[in-house]
């Protein structure tokens, strides 16, 4: 049990690729009707789902542990850091495990209902998939960030076109060779930093770039404004977030709402890297980006939700709405506080859920509209009006941000943290601002779908919508309520886990400090909830 609970580190990345490879072996089973490839497909599903769901219980056991305040680190290959592979799972870390793992499962139960048949190898690339966003959050250093973010980066390739056609494969090549450009900035800034600072572990960087001083550290600010450019692009920042609502609603349901948390991914690592290693402890280079971040991120909410407004579908409509939210939590990441950051996380749980399930939403509702599908048009009533309502009512309430619903929560956490703050007054007007907007988008797609129909025309042939589809579909949203009724702990949890980011020193006891063979050294973390946070307003 004592090596088991050794191995807790590496085990999200270990898994979905371990079973990935098993999904190769069983061979191809997509695409084609044969009585044997049914069965083959038959064996995935239920292998993939198992690991999702064994990955679930890990990832909840991290969580468990990091409430505690524990600091992970596994050494691969007994290869001490910064030298070798470091994977450190902390507070931050765990609970992003532990959001991906609550978005894969209904997301890949819904795409069982039919939608892993229309392709080839979907669960195995859709575990690749997991493996990339699970390593990505627990590597130490920024190359393997770089090698994580290519393994979700490829395996998202061949999710895009997952069904074929021609919008798909059209939109497909456009992100691939954007993608493939944010690759190339992406090791140039990695080499800026390294020839500075000789390392790339995340937590002797954060030791060794307050060191840099002078010219040489005008190199390390243009590597982090390069890095800032690449995080940008993966969390669609603007301007760099153009590309993502003809992607993600060109995607099919399951893999669009797996997307939503991809876009999480450069948050994550603009948090790691902007907050903490060029952070306030960072010398000559702290804050580095600050003076654009914030302006940037109240842009990307506001041309997120105006987006979203003007669009002519549904599932248009909930990718721009991806962008606003993005927007937010950046936000909540540019004040450079403890209490922002705790706002941020909180708020990021919640959106990621409510888009995920808002894009299994789009596809239930569109597919009993007839010809009309998911276009904000006057259509044939939909033939569960009663249910599909209800939950579009719900999504709706809380991506605008009602009482007392998550969304409401972690705005009025993110206004809270705000206050004082230089840029307080365009915060308030921002977030305010895109959520009533943001209920008008909602209510006006609701409107159509659902009272303005035309009773003169067919409906579709898909008049049910199976409880497999809608099962999955309640089961993110529902998970949104919940973080309503257990407020309380999870805010607690999100404070401590922007109280530990701050703890640049413990990271690096733990990280720097560990050695054996395969080994994990933790170190309990004993920081309170309510100690001094960074000062609101900086000069």
């Amino acid at each position: 049990m004592n090596w088991l609970h050794a191995q807790l580190p590496v085990l999200p990345v270990l898994l979905p690729s371990a079973t990935a490879i098993l999904l190769l072996l069983l061979g191809d089973h997509g695409g084609h009707g044969a009585a044997h490839g049914h069965r083959r497909l038959l064996w995935a599903r239920r292998l993939s789902l198992g690991s999702v769901l064994l990955g679930l219980a890990l990832s909840a056991w991290l969580v468990r542990e990091a409430a505690g305040g524990e600091i992970r680190a596994y050494l691969v290959g007994d290869w001490p850091a910064p030298f070798g592979i470091a994977l450190v799972v902390d507070r931050l870390g765990a609970l992003m495990l532990l959001l991906t793992s609550l978005v894969a499962l209904p997301v890949l139960w819904y795409a069982t209902g039919g939608w892993d048949a229309h392709g080839r190898y979907f669960h195995a690339i859709f575990q690749f998939q997991l493996m990339g966003l699970n390593g990505a959050f627990v590597t130490g250093d920024l190359f393997n960030l770089f090698v994580f973010f290519e393994v979700l980066l490829i395996a998202s390739y061949v999710l895009m076109v997952h069904g074929q056609g021609v919008e798909r494969f059209r939109v497909g090549l456009h992100y691939v060779v954007l993608n493939l450009v944010a690759s190339a900035l992406f090791l140039i800034g990695v080499s800026l930093l390294y020839a500075k600072t000789g390392t790339l572990n995340l937590a002797d960087l954060a030791l060794r770039v307050p060191r840099v001083q002078g010219p040489d550290a005008l190199l390390v600010q243009a590597s982090a404004w390069l890095l800032l450019v690449v995080f940008g692009f993966k969390a669609a920042l603007l301007p760099l977030s153009l590309w993502l609502p003809a992607t993600y609603a060109a995607a099919c349901a399951p893999v669009a709402a797996l997307f939503a948390i991809m876009t999480k991914v450069g948050v994550y690592a603009i948090w790691r890297v902007h907050g903490v290693v060029f952070g306030a402890a960072a010398g000559d280079s702290a804050y580095a980006v600050e003076l654009l971040l914030l302006p940037l991120a109240l842009g990307t909410s506001l041309v997120g939700v105006l987006g979203a407004l003007a669009a002519h579908t549904l599932e248009r409509l909930v990718a721009w709405l991806t962008v606003a939210s993005v927007g937010t939590v950046l936000v909540a990441v540019s004040l450079f506080t403890t209490t922002g950051w705790s706002a941020g996380m909180y708020y990021m749980v919640n959106s990621t859920l409510v888009v995920a399930g808002l894009f299994l939403l789009a596809e239930l509702v569109a597919s009993q509209r007839g010809d009309a599908a998911d276009r904000l048009v006057p259509a044939s009533p939909v033939a569960q009006p009663t249910l599909l309502g209800v939950l579009m009512l719900l999504a709706a309430a809380s991506a605008a941000g009602l009482p007392p619903l998550p969304g409401f929560i972690g705005k009025l956490m993110l206004l809270e943290a705000s206050t004082a703050h230089t840029w307080q007054l365009a915060v308030w007007s921002t977030v305010l601002g895109v959520g009533f907007l943001t209920l008008i988008g909602l209510a006006r797609a609701g409107s159509i779908m659902f009272w303005h129909v035309r009773a003169d025309m067919p409906g579709s042939a898909n008049a049910g919508g199976s409880p497999k589809l809608i099962g999955a579909t309640l089961l993110l949203l529902a998970a949104t309520v919940a973080m309503s009724v257990f407020a309380a702990p999870i805010q607690r949890y999100t404070d401590a886990a922007a109280l530990q980011l701050e703890d640049r020193e413990a990271y690096a006891r733990v990280v720097l400090g560990a050695r054996g063979a395969a080994t994990e050294t933790t170190r309990p973390y004993t920081g309170r909830v309510d100690a001094p946070a960074t000062p609101a307003a900086k000069p």
